[in-house]
């Protein structure tokens, strides 16, 4: 009885894992186990949390300057079948930092626009963080952490009082204490490096911005890397990676740059 149900549980869980399998927008082979629509209602809560705990942004041009960018790295993105608008919210802290999370929900702090000195540096780092959400990385990483415990469902999960929050948050790239952000794999880090170079190129971005961006980010570091830094690596290696993608870009003859001004702001 025991060798049966053993032989059913396997069988059962092959089954799931193989319906699991999909490929990444780059090809790269993913096992997502959570449906769109789980991962959306899931970023969609955790985004409303973060904007309840969070202090937001009310200057008007720095708002509009970033809403400016997002939308037009937004208007090469295709429509997302599990949910149907982005939200942009510009936090107001020092951080220097960005996110997006499944359901369309995109977040910028008020500190990056210390380092990220031009529109193109910060159509880079919203480029690469909308790149998370198009190939899925916070489902891949959700789904991971959950092959011991197949069957988990995160629909209707309880942000605050369930045993599974802090692993659904970890999925999504925040600690439990919400607005800390944690890292990325190798892998989908540089996998969203190349998605957003190929946002913000078809945006009409200068790509090469994007090796600029780090190479600010590493001279702000000042011997405290920040938190874009530490939950975004960036080596020598990724600098490289970077450069050799914009060398690889097809050539844009007659460039139509959004036309997004950078309002002054205290550093």
């Amino acid at each position: 009885m025991l060798r049966i149900a053993k032989t059913v549980f396997l069988s059962a869980s092959l089954t799931i894992l193989l319906s699991a399998c999909a490929h990444s927008p780059t090809g790269r082979n993913q096992l997502l186990l959570f449906s769109g629509d789980q991962m959306a209602n899931l970023g969609q809560r955790s985004f409303e949390e973060m904007k309840q705990s969070q202090p937001i942004s009310s200057d008007q041009a720095i708002n509009a300057y970033v809403q400016c960018v997002t939308d037009a790295i937004l208007a090469v993105v295709p429509p997302q079948a599990d949910f149907s608008e982005w939200e942009v919210v510009v936090f107001d802290s020092e951080q220097v930092n960005a996110f997006a999370l499944p359901g369309g929900k995109v977040g910028v702090y008020t500190g990056l626009l210390n380092v990220a000195d031009t529109p193109d540096q910060l159509a880079a780092v919203i480029g690469h963080e909308i790149g998370h959400v198009l190939a899925d990385h916070s489902n891949e990483r959700l789904s991971r952490s959950q092959l011991a415990t197949l069957g988990l469902t995160i629909t209707g999960m309880s942000m605050s009082d369930s045993p599974y929050a802090a692993m659904a948050m970890a999925g999504l790239g925040l600690g439990v204490q919400v607005g800390i952000l944690l890292p990325y794999n190798r892998a989908q880090e540089s996998e969203s490096d190349k998605i957003g170079l190929q946002l913000m190129h078809q945006a009409g971005f200068d790509p090469s911005a994007s090796v600029t961006l780090w190479q600010n980010m590493a001279a702000a570091s000042k011997g405290a890397p920040p938190e874009l830094l530490s939950t975004h690596p960036s080596p020598d290696t990724r600098i490289q990676a970077l450069e050799k993608g914009v060398k690889a870009l097809p050539q844009v003859p007659h460039r139509l740059t959004p036309n997004c001004e950078k309002p002054s702001q205290p550093h």
